[in-house]
C-alpha cells in the first residue's frame, strides 16, 4: 500500500529540493510521451495539432509551455522529455501529489516546421553557421507569446494562444506557477525573468538558479534595459518578465502604431487574469555564448555592441549559398563564440521551474482554491 502523501508544503518543498539533480537526469534520459497520451487542444494557423498533457493530482496547478518563438528549440525538447518522465512515474511520486501539471510542449508547430532544417534532430549543441542561415522568427507583434486573448470574451489573438488559454479555463481553480520556456540566440549566459510582484518572494529561487548556473561553469547574462518593454533589472542574471503594455509603448515611442497595436497579453498576463497570484517565470537560455557581454550592463555595453556587429556580419555571410562554412565557423570560434550544450540549457530550465515550484509551496496562499 502506498503511503499517504504529506500535506505540509514545507515538507513537500524539502522533498522536491532534495531530489532536483536526480530528477533532471531522469527527465533528460526520458523518451517523450506520444501525442496520444495527451489531448489535442486546438490547431495552429496552418492546421497542425496543438497537444496538451495533464499529469498529477496535487493541490498546486503548474503550467509549462514552450515554443512561442520558433527559433528557440530547447524548451520544447525539455518539455517533451518531461511529459514522458511524468507519464511513467508512480502515482505516489512527490511530483504527482505535489502538483497538477498542465504542459504544452510546443505551442507553435507551424514555426517549428519552418525551422526544422537546423533544429532536427536536436544536437548536443547547435552549429552557429547553420543556425544563422536557417533560423526563422516571427516579427514583433506576430509572435505567440504576445498573442493571448485580453479576456474570456475576446475572440481575437493567435489561434494557438487561444487554444492554450481556453484549455487553462477548464481548470477548476487558479494556477500557482506558470513558466514559459524561451531562449536567446546569443548572450553571455542564462537570464531568468520573474513576475514583478514576486521579486521579494523569490530570493531562494534566485540563489538556487544563480548557484547552479555558476556550478555548471556559466556567467549570468546581465543588461540594464531601464524598464524598456517591461524589463526591470533585479540583480545580475535576473529581471522582471516583459509586459504587453510596455511593449506597445516601446513601439509607439518609435512611431510604429501598427506594430504596437498587434501586441496582446502575454501567456504570463493571460494566466494571471484567470485568478489567484501565480508566480510567472520566463527562462532565457542562449544557444551561443558571447564572453564579456554584460560585465558592464550599461547602457551602453560596449562589449555587447561589438558582439552585435560581429553577429550581424556573420548572419549576412551565412546567407551566402557559396559560403565556406568551415571558414566562417573558425572565424566565430577565434572570436570567442561558444555553443552552450543543450543538456546544460535543459538542466537550468528545469532548475528554474523546480525552484519556482518550491517557492510557491513556501507561499501559504498561492494556488489555493478561492
Amino acid at each position: 500500500m502506498c503511503a499517504a502523501p504529506p500535506d505540509d508544503r514545507r515538507v513537500l518543498s524539502r522533498m522536491l529540493d532534495s531530489s532536483l539533480e536526480l530528477r533532471f537526469l531522469e527527465i533528460f534520459s526520458s523518451e517523450p510521451a506520444l501525442p496520444e497520451a495527451g489531448r489535442t487542444i486546438g490547431q495552429s494557423m496552418e492546421g497542425r495539432p496543438i497537444v496538451g498533457f495533464r499529469f498529477g493530482s496535487g493541490p498546486l496547478r503548474v503550467s509549462l509551455i514552450a515554443g512561442c518563438h520558433a527559433d528557440e528549440p530547447v524548451g520544447p525538447e525539455l518539455l517533451r522529455r518531461l511529459t514522458g518522465f511524468l507519464l511513467r512515474l508512480p502515482p505516489d511520486d512527490p511530483l504527482l501529489f505535489t502538483a497538477e501539471w498542465w504542459i504544452v510542449p510546443h505551442v507553435n508547430p507551424d514555426g517549428e516546421a519552418r525551422n526544422r532544417a537546423w533544429q532536427t534532430p536536436i544536437p548536443d549543441s547547435f552549429d552557429p553557421v547553420r543556425t544563422l542561415a536557417g533560423a526563422i522568427r516571427e516579427l514583433p507583434g506576430d509572435d505567440l507569446e504576445f498573442g493571448f486573448p485580453r479576456d474570456v470574451e475576446d475572440a481575437g489573438g493567435r489561434p494557438e494562444s487561444r487554444a492554450v488559454f481556453d484549455w487553462w479555463r477548464e481548470a477548476d481553480g487558479p494556477f500557482a506557477l506558470h513558466a514559459s520556456l524561451h531562449g536567446m540566440g546569443f548572450a553571455a549566459g542564462p537570464w531568468y525573468l520573474i513576475e514583478p510582484g514576486w521579486i521579494e518572494r523569490t530570493r531562494i529561487l534566485r540563489a538556487t538558479c544563480g548557484r547552479r548556473t555558476h556550478q555548471l561553469g556559466y556567467t549570468l547574462h546581465d543588461v540594464e534595459r531601464q524598464g524598456e518593454k517591461g524589463f526591470h533589472r533585479i540583480e545580475r542574471g535576473f529581471c522582471t518578465r516583459p509586459d504587453s503594455e510596455a511593449m506597445r509603448d516601446y513601439f509607439l515611442t518609435r512611431d510604429d502604431p501598427e506594430t504596437a497595436g498587434r501586441f496582446r497579453p502575454s501567456s504570463m498576463e493571460a494566466i494571471r487574469s484567470l485568478g489567484g497570484d501565480p508566480l510567472t517565470l520566463v527562462s532565457e537560455m542562449p544557444l551561443f555564448l558571447t564572453p564579456g557581454a554584460g560585465e558592464s550592463p550599461g547602457p551602453p555595453d560596449p562589449v555587447l555592441e561589438a558582439w552585435k556587429q560581429r553577429i550581424a556580419a556573420w548572419r549576412e555571410a551565412a546567407s551566402d549559398s557559396d559560403l565556406d562554412n568551415s571558414r566562417l565557423a573558425a572565424e566565430m570560434f577565434e572570436a570567442g563564440l561558444r555553443a552552450m550544450p543543450v543538456r546544460d540549457q535543459m538542466e537550468l530550465q528545469w532548475t528554474f521551474v523546480s525552484a519556482g515550484l518550491a517557492e510557491v509551496m513556501r507561499s501559504p496562499d498561492t494556488g489555493r482554491e478561492s
